[in-house]
């Protein structure tokens, strides 16, 4: 039987047990590291047999829970009515919603994009165009998504196989998945398009055949599961233990990934999963993720630290199942890093616009799962330098640049180079969340940009003529962007030399004059201090 327990660390005392019988996932809240004396706060799923107690912890950000217990009533009933339960305040307003869910109010939506004038190519008012960015990359976009799943091969009795998948199956959820790989085809292709034949992917449902393969439109290895399900086949045998090698009973979630020594294409897969979890509205770390590749090679993950915040164990590879006939009881299949019109690679978004939804959610999500700390920053604005130790976009005058910031006594100086060798990824990022302005050359390492504080300013120091990149990154995680825009007092080294384009100017270095540096630093520092939210943490330190 379920039980949910709620423990309380901080003071070193521990609250009385109370216990809610629900079929919903788990879930612990755990601090939001807003400052050293934060609680802990768990809510701890046992399920209790007689053999032993299995105890499964998953952890929300406290601003989430409200929208987590909207969707899991059961479990906000349970907690309504039982005197002990530690989330009265969460489930006293049940009206909080994400923004996707079916009569959710519009004015009770996690956030909703803010829009300074109207683009209109994309809309004819600015209500309207706040309702266009917030399909296009915000909770609107799930909503688009759950609209469109579409069962294709239903289960013929309870608990059966199934499968069920969006428009041109960018998600599929299958359940009593049957996978054959007694004789896998691998090659030196990641996503071979014909990995899996007739018969070997399949489940005991009845097929639309017309329907799946009407689906077919954006067959492409980063842009949908299409390859894999084409040959997804009807089965005359139920999917029970005879007919596996092996069976899958925890959740898994496949995935084909995008290049993971690239923090800004990397987190597309990171940023696509999480969009993925409130499609299935399963949040546990419980899971198996498989990553779905059909090489021999390994993969090259310089993140990996960050796919704790989605599973307890360790990515599995799909070659890890070879000459097995594998049975997964409940799979999900990933939304992708490179979809048509997906998030966040090469996204088209209305102009003018910025939101701090889905993106700040997800921001939220990972500092938490990952238990990245919120530091104190003492009265300064904390300014942050991101240099490179790459051959080309380094800072030639960074040393003069660095000694202008310390005159300043407001503000406290770091300067840092994110090699992955010197700095763990999990320190980098408690080196971003503690930022208030974040400097840097155009780069995959402004990515970082995802975790600062909702009141930072992102200074792209040159986008060296890539002007949307993380402009339109920075207005999806609603914070401030600033780049260079006086040419003249840009000094680059050389025109530069790329190897096939010749001249580019992502491919030399760079000197900036001091004063119009300092001036877009002042400016971007009265942002900060002129921010409500950060007037009000400074009166929580100053209280």
């Amino acid at each position: 039987m379920p039980v949910y327990g709620f423990r309380c660390y901080g003071d070193h005392r521990q609250q009385e047990r109370f216990s809610l019988e629900t079929n919903s996932f788990d879930e612990q809240l755990a601090p939001d590291s807003s400052g050293i004396q934060t609680m802990l706060l768990s809510l701890v799923l046992v399920l209790s047999s007689s053999v032993a107690a299995e105890k499964v912890e998953l952890s929300l950000p406290p601003e989430h829970v409200p929208y987590f217990l909207h969707n899991n009533k059961k479990l906000a009933k349970q907690c309504r009515l039982d005197p002990r339960c530690p989330f009265k305040d969460a489930v006293a307003d049940s009206s909080r919603c994400w923004g996707y869910e079916k009569n959710c109010d519009p004015e009770k939506r996690f956030s909703y994009p803010v829009c300074s004038r109207v683009d209109h190519g994309w809309a004819h008012s600015l209500e309207a165009a706040s309702e266009v960015l917030w399909k296009q990359a915000d909770f609107g976009y799930v909503q688009e998504r759950l609209s469109e799943l579409k069962t294709l091969c239903k289960a013929r009795q309870p608990g059966g196989s199934s499968l069920r998948c969006t428009s041109h199956t960018r998600f599929c959820k299958a359940a009593n998945l049957y996978l054959d790989l007694r004789s896998p085809r691998r090659s030196h292709e990641r996503y071979k398009e014909d990995f899996v034949q007739a018969g070997e992917i399949g489940g005991h449902c009845k097929l639309n055949r017309e329907a799946l393969t009407a689906e077919r439109g954006h067959k492409s290895p980063l842009q949908s599961w299409y390859a894999e399900f084409e040959a997804y086949t009807e089965l005359d045998f139920p999917v029970q233990d005879e007919h596996c090698d092996i069976v899958v009973e925890k959740p898994t979630v496949f995935m084909k990934l995008d290049t993971g020594v690239n923090m800004y294409h990397h987190f597309c897969d990171f940023l696509n999963l999480y969009v993925s979890q409130h499609i299935n509205n399963s949040f546990s770390t419980d899971v198996n993720i498989v990553m779905w590749d059909t090489s021999l090679y390994e993969y090259g993950d310089l993140f990996t630290e960050t796919w704790k915040a989605f599973s307890q164990h360790d990515v599995i590879h799909l070659k890890t199942y070879d000459s097995k006939r594998v049975c997964f009881r409940d799979a999900f299949f990933s939304l992708l890093p490179r979809m048509r019109y997906g998030l966040f690679y090469n996204t088209p978004l209305i102009s003018d616009c910025q939101s701090e939804g889905l993106f700040r959610a997800f921001s939220q999500h990972l500092l938490h799962r990952l238990k990245i700390p919120e530091e104190d920053p003492e009265g300064r604005v904390r300014v942050t330098l991101l240099l490179r130790s790459t051959e080309y976009r380094r800072i030639l005058n960074h040393v003069e640049l660095v000694n202008a910031l310390k005159t300043v006594p407001l503000l406290e100086v770091k300067v840092v180079d994110y090699k992955y060798r010197d700095v763990p990824f999990l320190e980098q990022l408690k080196i971003t969340r503690n930022s208030d302005i974040f400097i840097g050359m155009h780069g995959a390492g402004l990515t970082h940009l995802l975790f600062l504080p909702d009141w930072a300013v992102i200074f792209e120091l040159y986008n060296c003529q890539d002007e949307r990149c993380y402009l339109d990154l920075a207005r999806l995680r609603g914070i401030r962007y600033v780049t260079w825009q006086k040419i003249d007092k840009l000094y680059p080294q050389d025109k530069g030399h790329h190897p096939v384009f010749e001249e580019h100017p992502k491919f030399t270095n760079y000197s900036f004059d001091v004063e119009e540096f300092m001036r877009l630093v002042l400016d971007a520092t009265a942002y900060v201090t002129q921010h409500p939210k950060w007037k009000r943490r400074r009166s929580r330190e100053e209280l």
